[in-house]
């Protein structure tokens, strides 16, 4: 019973949530509105959280109210800092005056009082994290626009620090590395754990992660364990009065390039990032005519943002009263220009959105233009948010220019934005969950359920390989063949007692280590179990090492542990072209071999590994010569198999589910009639915990042996009972002679 008992607690503890580490707040600021509180009430019960609230809801009062709350609950001399974008903290200061909350700006420790500070990002080396109680993080998705020894320094500096704050407008729908970011500033996950846990990688370039099938929801359940997001106070069930936004005009300017490749008629679009780049230089001129006809012919305020150097310098000849604001600027004069374009002093204001794009209130503002668009739609969110946000009055225009060739580019953008506003109501469906319990975001995973199918030669167990299989007897089973899963979460389901679903290597094998025990305890003494298992390639992002891990020395040191010997094992051959062709390995890439063959290796084989439980086996496993010859003995005793068909597996489209990644039944039907015709007799009891589509059922009824399966998934179930009851109707026909052919 105690250890059931550990198993549920174990289970229990793999579920990826954030414990809530914060307050209960008290007397929030009067001039908040009612959804602030909600949003504030929660934040300071979470103790570290996100708010990703869309631009003009008033992040910055939320953020200052959470600041002062953290300070009343800490004590007399608590210290809270706000990390924010250059020109931002003048804002912030503004800000905390209008609510009648005081807020220091500082440059230095030296300027440091107890309560709220404030300074910018690029100052954070002149602090000393320790001695802050809060941190907040202002336009916190700002952070992968530094690089990553900086976003590593804000993330290490503040990990002790007890309660932290993350607000930002919508994150990135398709950039993933921004939502870790956040989860590991918050102490939630770290990046690479994020990744393995949810995402897939679907081939050689590191950027290429998606969401798993299964993991979409858990993930966003995550996610909202920590993080609330919002577009209007609607999405949390509160009037929209005053918070409604005018119209936005977003209009293209296609400038002719007069670019045409060789070869060609008339102009094609460039695909590849360098020939956007080239095309995008030889179009200056003209983007930026087209672009400044339409501000000089206006007296009204105008944003032009741009991307490149000689495209800033070519607009601000071109506008004669517009302010150029720089990269190579300094902090203060960035700062001048951006408060003296808030403040009506200059009309036009020239810039990058990786500078400007980022916290800076410009509703006095209602037209801009695009000199060009780069590939981040978040940049092109944030931008035009500048002005189109809530509290802005008239119709925002928001104006594109670009060139023939570059219309692919524009695509992208308009594609990323769908994106954003799919991913917007995956967490915008969790928001109103903040106003009750906040313990409500666990994850919802699919139900379990527990079935049995029995007939004349075979048992399957619908539900948990590890407790289904404390059915079975002590030392009834002759030989288990099975293909445990490689470690691959939301692969299969999204269940907590799927052994792939797990966040670490070790919680892998202290998952696999239940199961193990059990099938010590089923085998009968001096008889074994195989188990088919590859090692795992690593990658660079996930792991922070491209290499191989050692998972089949893992398994075999978990079998040992639990009292196996290490028995032999088989190595499967596996053909290196499909391989490459398939992951797209940089190991296996010809051209990696021709630039640095020091980053080269072979495939990685696939291996049936066999563990022998100690004793005397109490039913020789007997073999004859005819049955048995001895060339297929010699072919069978190879340390490698050359031989086997990787395509000879059991169909297995009718068992796959909308959210199934990979190969279902890996494990090909060669490798297990060799296992059973060589460690196993007819009669015996064979078992597989991972049954999956009943392949080692479908091999054990067609020999003679009785089987017992174990699958968690119902889908793969109701498969395996198909295939299981097909191969007991196939062997009931075969005549002897068809017996000893199929053995």
């Amino acid at each position: 019973m105690e250890e059931e008992l550990d198993y549920t607690d174990f289970l229990h503890g793999k579920r990826a949530r954030v414990p809530d580490s914060g307050f209960e707040p008290a007397g929030l600021n009067p001039m908040l509105f009612e959804y602030q509180k909600d949003i504030v009430r929660w934040a300071c019960r979470k103790g570290k959280a996100a708010v990703f609230a869309d631009c003009g809801l008033g992040k910055t009062a939320m953020q200052l109210e959470w600041a002062r709350q953290v300070c009343e609950h800490a004590g007399e001399g608590s210290k809270v800092l706000i990390l924010a974008p250059l020109a931002v903290a003048k804002q912030t200061w503004f800000e905390g005056a209008k609510f009648g909350i005081g807020v220091s700006r500082c440059r230095s420790m030296d300027d440091v009082r107890p309560g709220i500070n404030v300074t910018n990002y690029e100052m954070l080396h002149a602090f000393d994290p320790s001695a802050f109680c809060g941190v907040v993080l202002d336009e916190s998705s700002i952070l992968k626009s530094y690089s990553s020894k900086t976003r590593n320094m804000i993330i290490g500096s503040f990990a002790a620090t007890p309660y932290k704050l993350a607000c930002t407008a919508t994150p990135s729908p398709n950039d993933h590395m921004e939502l870790g970011n956040h989860a590991e500033f918050l102490g939630a996950m770290d990046r690479t754990e994020m990744l393995a846990m949810f995402f897939v990688h679907d081939g050689g370039d590191t950027s290429k992660w998606r969401l798993k099938g299964h993991a979409a929801s858990a993930f966003w359940d995550f996610v909202s364990s920590w993080a609330v997001m919002l577009r209007s106070p609607e999405d949390m069930g509160y009037e929209m009065d005053g918070f409604d936004l005018p119209g936005l005009d977003e209009r293209i300017h296609v400038v002719d390039s007069g670019i045409v490749q060789d070869g060609r008629l008339f102009a094609v679009e460039a695909q590849t990032m360098l020939e956007q780049q080239r095309a995008r230089k030889a179009t200056v001129e003209k983007r930026v005519s087209m672009a400044a006809s339409l501000v000089n012919s206006s007296v009204k305020p105008w944003i032009v943002w741009c991307d490149r150097n000689d495209e800033s310098e070519q607009l601000a000849r071109s506008i004669p009263d517009a302010v150029e604001v720089r990269g190579s600027d300094s902090p203060e004069w960035k700062e001048e220009a951006m408060i003296g374009f808030s403040s009506g002093k200059y009309r036009v204001i020239v810039t990058k959105p990786s500078i400007c794009g980022f916290g800076m209130n410009w509703q006095h503002c209602a037209d801009m233009c695009f000199v060009g668009l780069s590939h981040s739609y978040e940049q092109y969110y944030q931008a035009v948010r500048r002005c189109y946000r809530f509290g802005q009055t008239q119709e925002v225009s928001v104006h594109i220019v670009t060139s023939d060739v570059e219309q692919a580019v524009v695509r992208n953008v308009m594609r990323k934005k769908e994106d954003a506003s799919a991913m917007e109501k995956e967490m915008i469906a969790r928001a109103s969950r903040i106003g009750g319990d906040t313990a409500s975001t666990a994850r919802e995973e699919s139900p379990y359920v527990e079935d049995t199918v029995c007939d004349d030669g075979y048992t399957l167990m619908l539900g948990d390989c590890v407790e289904r299989i404390k059915e079975v007897p002590d030392g009834s089973v002759g030989f288990s063949v099975f293909s445990p899963p490689f470690a691959s979460l939301y692969t299969y389901s999204n269940s907590d007692r799927d052994m792939g679903n797990c966040k670490t290597d070790e919680e892998f094998m202290e998952h696999f280590g239940f199961l193990v025990d059990e099938l010590y305890r089923v085998t009968m003494p001096g008889r074994l179990v195989s188990f088919h298992c590859m090692n795992l390639p690593t990658t660079k992002e996930r792991d922070g090492f491209i290499g191989i891990r050692d998972f089949r020395g893992d398994l075999i040191r978990a079998f040992q542990e639990s009292g196996f010997i290490y028995h032999s094992e088989v190595t499967v051959w596996k053909d290196p072209v499909t391989a490459m062709q398939r992951t797209k390995a940089l190991g296996l890439l010809n051209k990696q071999k021709n630039k640095d063959s020091a980053m080269s290796r072979q495939g990685i084989p696939d291996y049936l590994v066999t563990m022998r439980k100690p004793g005397e086996n109490p039913e020789p496993i007997e073999h004859t010569n005819e049955e048995f010859p001895v060339g297929v003995w010699q072919r069978y005793a190879s340390p490698v198999w050359m031989d086997v068909n990787p395509s000879d597996t059991l169909q297995r489209a009718s068992a796959r589910e909308n959210g199934d990644e990979r190969h279902i039944c890996p494990l090909q039907l060669g490798v297990i009639n060799r296992a059973i015709d060589l460690w196993s007799k007819p009669g015996d009891t064979v078992l597989s915990p991972f049954m999956g589509i009943g392949s080692e059922g479908y091999c054990s009824v067609l020999k003679g042996r009785k089987f017992v399966g174990i699958e968690l998934k119902a889908s793969y179930f109701e498969c395996a009972k198909n295939n299981i009851a097909e191969a007991k109707r196939k062997s009931e026909e075969l005549t002897i002679l068809d017996f000893l052919k199929v053995s």
